[in-house]
C-alpha cells in the first residue's frame, strides 16, 4: 500500500513538472522571448530537479512556482548570473575575505559564511556585492547541485553600522525565490542585543516556510550545528583555515596552512605578510564624506636582531628604514606598523617606515604630525595617496635624539575628489574651518536642545507647585469645615 502510494505521489510530481513547463511556455514566453537568458528557459525545459525544487518550495502549487520562476529567471538575466565570473567581481571584494564557501555543518550540508563585521552599508558598491553573493552561489550550484547549504552570519564584533537590511533581503531572496531548496539552515552566530529588532523583521522576510530553518546561537552554542574542527578558534573551535586570496578558496584544494597564514617560500615571507594584513577587512565605505582618522605611534628603541627572522638581504634590512609587520585598518588609510616603530642601535639603522595604504576609491591627503618635532624629520609629511596605491613615509631620528616611550605621532587623513600640491594648505585650511563650523553647529543644536528641556523642566516644576498649593488649600477648606 505504502509503495502504491509512493508511486502515485510520483506521478502526481511528474504531472506537475510537466504542468508547470508548458504553462511557463504558454504564459511567460509567448511576449517576452528576451525577459530571460535562453540558457534558463533551456535549462527549465530538460532539468526536472530544478522544476521540482520550485514546486516544493512552493508547497507544489503550480501557480506560486510559476510566479517563483518567473521572478528568479528575470534576476539571472539582470545580474548576468550564468556569466559570473572572477574577472566579472571587482578583486577588493575577493581579498576582504567578507563572503565564501568553507567547511561543513554536522549534517554534512556545505557552510557559506557571512562575516557581518567587514561589510559596511555602501550606496556604490551594494549592485556589485550582489553580484558576489550570486557568484559564490552559482559557484556552488554547478559543482554540488541539489545539495543544500547552511548559512553562517557570524556577528563576531559586528554592530549597527553593519547591518545593511537591504542586503540581508537581497540574501534571503536568494534562497527564498533564486535558489529554492538550496537552503538547509542560516545561523545567526553571537548577534549582539541591540539588534533584536532588526532580526525580527528578517523574520518577517522569511516567511513560515522558512522561519524553522533560522537558528539563532551564542558562541558557546554554535557547536550545536558546527563540528569544532570546522569552527574558527574565536568561536571556539579548532580550524586553522585563513581565508585568502588568490586562488578562490576550495576544501579539496586548500593550502598548508601556519599560524600567520599559507605557508610561502622564505623569500615571499615578507612580501605576502604585509599583503595580507591589507585584505583582512571591509571598513571601507567608499562614501563621499571626509573623514579623519588619528592615529598615535608608540615609539620604542630595539638593537637588530640576529633571529632567523633577519637573515635574507641583510643590506636593506640594517641601511633601510626598518620596515613595519603589523597593520592598523582604517576606514580611509590602513597605517603599518599598528603600534609601534621600531629603530636599529646602529647610526645607519635610525631610520623608520610608515606605509600608508588608500583603501578608498578616491585620493587622500594626509598629514603626519608629532609630538616631538625638535627629534624627527618625516618625509613626506604632507601629501596625498593614489586609490589603492601605497606612500612610504620614512621617519628618521635628528642629529643624536633618542626615541622615548612617550613620543607619538598624529596621522590625519580625509578624501578629496583631486589633488595638486600647491592646494594641499588651501585644502586643509578648509577641512578644518568645515571641521569647525560642524562642531559650533552642533553645539548650538546641543545648547537649543538643552534650554528647551530647561523650559520643560520649569514648567513641570511650577506645574508640581500648582498642585501643592491646591492640595494644601484643599486640606485647609476640609479642616474648616
Amino acid at each position: 500500500m505504502a509503495e502504491l502510494d509512493q508511486h502515485e505521489g510520483e506521478q502526481d510530481l511528474e504531472k506537475k513538472i510537466e504542468e508547470t513547463r508548458q504553462r511557463f511556455k504558454n504564459e511567460f514566453l509567448q511576449d517576452s522571448t528576451e525577459k530571460y537568458d535562453s540558457r534558463d528557459v533551456e535549462r527549465l525545459q530538460k532539468d526536472d530537479a530544478l522544476v521540482e525544487g520550485y514546486l516544493t518550495w512552493r508547497l507544489h502549487v503550480v501557480d506560486e512556482a510559476l510566479k517563483m520562476i518567473d521572478e528568479s529567471f528575470q534576476w539571472r538575466k539582470e545580474f548576468g548570473v550564468n556569466d559570473l565570473s572572477e574577472n566579472s567581481i571587482p578583486k577588493w571584494m575577493f581579498e576582504t575575505g567578507a563572503v565564501y564557501l568553507h567547511g561543513y555543518d554536522k549534517e554534512g550540508n556545505k557552510l557559506f559564511w557571512f562575516k557581518v563585521k567587514l561589510h559596511i552599508k555602501d550606496a556604490k558598491t551594494i549592485l556589485d556585492k550582489k553580484k558576489y553573493v550570486a557568484f559564490w552561489l552559482e559557484r556552488y550550484a554547478k559543482k554540488e547541485p541539489g545539495m543544500p547549504l547552511t548559512v553562517v552570519f557570524d556577528m563576531s564584533e559586528s554592530g549597527l553600522s553593519n547591518i545593511d537590511m537591504d542586503f540581508v533581503n537581497y540574501v534571503i531572496n536568494c534562497f527564498k525565490v533564486y535558489y529554492p531548496k538550496f537552503l538547509s539552515k542560516m545561523i545567526i552566530v553571537d548577534m549582539p542585543w541591540i539588534m533584536n529588532a532588526a532580526w525580527r523583521i528578517v523574520k518577517s522576510w522569511l516567511g513560515p516556510e522558512a522561519i524553522s530553518k533560522l537558528k539563532f546561537a551564542s558562541k558557546a552554542e554554535v557547536q550545536t550545528f558546527i563540528d569544532p574542527e570546522y569552527l574558527p578558534p574565536y568561536l571556539g573551535g579548532t580550524d586553522p583555515f585563513k581565508y585568502s586570496y588568490p586562488p578562490l578558496p576550495d576544501d579539496d584544494f586548500q593550502t598548508p596552512i601556519c599560524d600567520n597564514g599559507p605557508i610561502v617560500s622564505e623569500d615571499e615571507i615578507e612580501s605576502k605578510d604585509s599583503e595580507m594584513e591589507g585584505k583582512d577587512t571591509l571598513e571601507s565605505s567608499f562614501n563621499s564624506e571626509i573623514a579623519v582618522k588619528p592615529k598615535k605611534v608608540n615609539f620604542l628603541e630595539e638593537s637588530v636582531r640576529g633571529d632567523d627572522n633577519d637573515k635574507g638581504d641583510t643590506s636593506v634590512r640594517t641601511k633601510g628604514p626598518r620596515k613595519p609587520v603589523t597593520t592598523f585598518k582604517g576606514l580611509l588609510l590602513d597605517v603599518s606598523p599598528a603600534e609601534e616603530l621600531s629603530f636599529g642601535s646602529g647610526e645607519m639603522e635610525k631610520k623608520s617606515l610608515i606605509i600608508l595604504s588608500n583603501v578608498t576609491k578616491n585620493q587622500v591627503a594626509f598629514k603626519v604630525r608629532t609630538t616631538a618635532p625638535e627629534k624627527y624629520r618625516v618625509k613626506p609629511s604632507s601629501s596625498w595617496c593614489e586609490p589603492g596605491a601605497t606612500v612610504d613615509i620614512v621617519v628618521s631620528l635628528h642629529g643624536g635624539s633618542q626615541v622615548s616611550p612617550q613620543d607619538r605621532f598624529l596621522i590625519m587623513a580625509a578624501e578629496m575628489d583631486s589633488v595638486v600640491s600647491q592646494e594641499l594648505t588651501q585644502f586643509w585650511k578648509e577641512f578644518f574651518s568645515h571641521q569647525l563650523l560642524q562642531m559650533m553647529t552642533c553645539n548650538s543644536r546641543l545648547e537649543q536642545k538643552l534650554n528647551t528641556c530647561l523650559w520643560v523642566q520649569k514648567v513641570l516644576i511650577g506645574l508640581v507647585l500648582v498642585l501643592v498649593v491646591l492640595n494644601l488649600l484643599c486640606l485647609y477648606l476640609l479642616g474648616t469645615s
